[in-house]
């Protein structure tokens, strides 16, 4: 039997981007409802680097207080060419606005939750389908769950990840395999792994590595290759996968790599291809219809050689909460069709940042994965390290802006 329920707004995924705009929303006086298919928060990829883009997005969502303090800022990372042995030292702070920092996928997560009610998010709902009530262009939807639960909601944002119902609905094409694949890992050394917190990268050969310590006993690791089938066959069994790491892939790096891999535990062990959305469909395709839109991976998948994915999704986080903030705080409650136009003005702002992300994450890697040729070793180790890398890192110089306040004089009544 159908359970009807209605609500003024749905979020589909309770990843970066889904929690970031609920947060947001919240800030701005409105409460949203959170659907995750999973029966609890997932923290798939162990671990994250977010860029000074993103602390931007968190100081605005008003969690950033609580990671700075866990992690430390990373200035450089020492990038080694393990054909020649050449080692490039890549600066990550600009204009002394500082470098990144990685965290736990999982820290920043509950982060995000814990500012939301308890009510908020509605584990085990997955999404089957979703219909504009009676042909409406501006909402409301008709959401059904796999349960049997129908919700009709009068907005809906689409964070539901790389394979998107939300975005199939508004007809954007379908992500493609960029022809590369990745493996990601946290190794746990109960001693102390001794490594200091430099981060190292390493290149091969169609393969490019790193490791990040995030603590005196936690590594970060990942290693992105060109596909193979090989390699998608058997994405589903960690041992296996750590195995192929050591015996394969790491061959030519420093035995130290393979020490930490070695060390992983075996259930943050990901293999997964790395798919991207072409820029030409995210710049000519429907990213929003009425009051429904997509964010996050659902907007604008790419591959994470500028370590922008998540970064971009908490600002598309706090864009789309400034813009239906404004709209809810203008009208004193949410009026569909001036809530569409917020929708096509979060559009307009993040479709050409986006789209220049997709586009120099994808370019970075290639640089960074060509052959080994003179040619592209020249291109490489002086062209793209010595100049390209320097303007493609400057996309973290960026500030996605804040929220509006909600005060006495212009909360809705």
């Amino acid at each position: 039997m159908e359970q009807i329920a209605e609500e003024e707004v749905v979020i589909v995924g309770a990843g970066i981007a889904g929690l970031g705009t609920a947060v947001a929303l919240k800030r701005v006086g409105i409460r949203a409802l959170v659907l995750e298919r999973s029966d609890c928060l997932r923290a798939t990829g162990a671990a994250l680097t977010l860029f000074p883009n993103a602390w931007r997005a968190l100081d605005a969502l008003g969690v950033s207080h609580k990671l700075t303090p866990l992690y430390a800022v990373r200035e450089k990372s020492y990038v080694t060419n393990v054909g020649t042995g050449a080692i490039q030292e890549v600066s990550f702070s600009r204009n002394n606005k500082g470098g990144p920092i990685t965290v736990h996928r999982k820290a920043l997560l509950e982060s995000l939750a814990e500012e939301l009610p308890s009510n908020s998010i509605r584990f085990s709902s997955k999404l089957i389908s979703v219909e504009a009530e009676a042909q409406a262009q501006e909402g409301p939807y008709i959401i059904r769950l796999e349960d049997g639960t129908v919700i009709i909601a009068k907005v809906l944002i689409g964070c539901d990840g790389v394979h998107s119902l939300v975005a199939r609905k508004l007809g954007l094409a379908e992500p493609v395999n960029s022809g590369r694949s990745a493996v990601r890992g946290l190794a746990v050394f109960p001693e102390g792994h001794g490594l200091g917190d430099e981060v190292q990268q390493f290149l091969d050969v169609g393969i490019r590595a790193g490791m990040v310590p995030l603590n005196d006993k936690e590594i970060y690791w990942f290693l992105t290759f060109k596909s193979t089938l090989q390699g998608e066959a058997m994405a589903r069994d960690p041992e296996q996968i750590q195995r192929q790491v050591i015996e394969n892939f790491a061959k030519n790096f420093p035995p130290i790599y393979a020490e930490v891999v070695r060390h992983s535990d075996i259930s943050t062990l990901t293999w997964a291809p790395l798919l991207m959305r072409l820029p030409w469909h995210l710049i000519f395709g429907n990213v929003s219809k009425g009051t429904m839109t997509v964010a996050g991976d659902a907007m604008h998948p790419m591959t994470p050689d500028l370590g922008q994915g998540g970064c971009s999704a908490l600002e598309d986080a706090v864009v789309l909460g400034r813009h239906i903030g404004n709209s809810f705080i203008d009208n004193g409650r949410l009026v569909p069709g001036a809530v569409a136009g917020a929708i096509e003005g979060y559009v307009k702002e993040r479709r050409w940042r986006t789209t220049g992300l997709i586009t120099g994450s994808y370019v970075s890697g290639w640089a960074q994965l060509g052959g080994d040729g003179w040619l592209m070793k020249l291109f490489r180790d002086v062209i793209f390290y010595g100049f390209i890398f320097k303007r493609l890192v400057g996309v973290a110089d960026y500030d996605c802006g804040k929220l509006p306040l909600l005060n006495e004089q212009n909360k809705p009544q």
